[in-house]
């Protein structure tokens, strides 16, 4: 049966550990995958520019995360959308991989998606064989998560929706599930993409849903006269 979990599924690499720009200021971490490790999950982290994307898969990476982040230059003007995040200096042209352990059996390996407009092409991409992803809000620019969200059903790839405060909130999740239309069914959480448990937390609402929605489709189709 073609489950949520096992088209999230990657066969793990022994002893893999991933790598950084020299000069990114990340410390480096040798964590081997322990010989325990029966499966290792894909997820992605997608949402707008300057959302924290990077941030999250850096703390919560217990190995030295990829990171392909560039200095944005005056090229990008006119073309990326800084409105809201004046401050930002670099930018993602490919993507981020970071990885973390929830149990002795279990992995996940994250991927943190580009989130200037140029780069969208490649989302489809990174959503192909994933388990699930994580949608970072940022209520400055609400907006910049839409296409997301809108890929993500299209290619009905299970999500949830994480408001990265970057200071006291001034919505309530009420009013930021209205703003993005979501149904219900979709977990929608506050969290700090700099602290590691925070973003912990967020892996672990995306697999417990994931789980849920499998057992749901398994039952309906045990209970389906054959």
């Amino acid at each position: 049966m073609d489950s949520a979990a096992s088209r999230g599924a990657i066969r793990p690499p022994a002893g893999a550990v991933g790598a950084a720009r020299p000069g990114a200021g990340v410390p480096v971490t040798v964590a081997p995958l322990r010989d325990s490790v029966r499966e290792g999950l894909k997820i992605v982290v997608v949402g707008g520019f300057g959302v924290g994307k990077t941030t999250m898969v850096r703390s919560v990476s217990e190995i030295r995360p990829l990171s392909t982040e560039e200095v944005m230059t005056e090229a990008g003007v006119g073309i990326d959308d800084t409105v809201g995040v004046r401050g930002k200096n670099t930018t993602t042209v490919a993507f981020d991989f970071g990885r973390i352990s929830l149990n002795d059996d279990l992995v996940l390996y994250l991927f943190g998606a580009p989130g200037q407009e140029r780069f969208w092409f490649l989302w489809d991409r990174l959503f192909s064989g994933t388990l699930g992803a994580v949608v970072l809000v940022d209520t400055r620019r609400v907006q910049d998560s839409w296409y997301a969200i809108d890929r993500l059903e299209h290619q009905q790839v299970p999500f949830v929706v994480a408001r990265n405060n970057f200071g006291p909130p001034t919505h309530s999740l009420a009013q930021v599930r209205d703003a993005l239309s979501l149904s219900p069914e979709v977990p929608l959480v506050d969290c700090d993409a700099r602290h590691r448990e925070s973003s912990k937390s967020v892996l672990i609402e995306l697999v417990n849903h994931v789980h849920t929605l499998s057992t749901a489709a398994y039952r309906a189709m045990a209970g389906r006269p054959g």
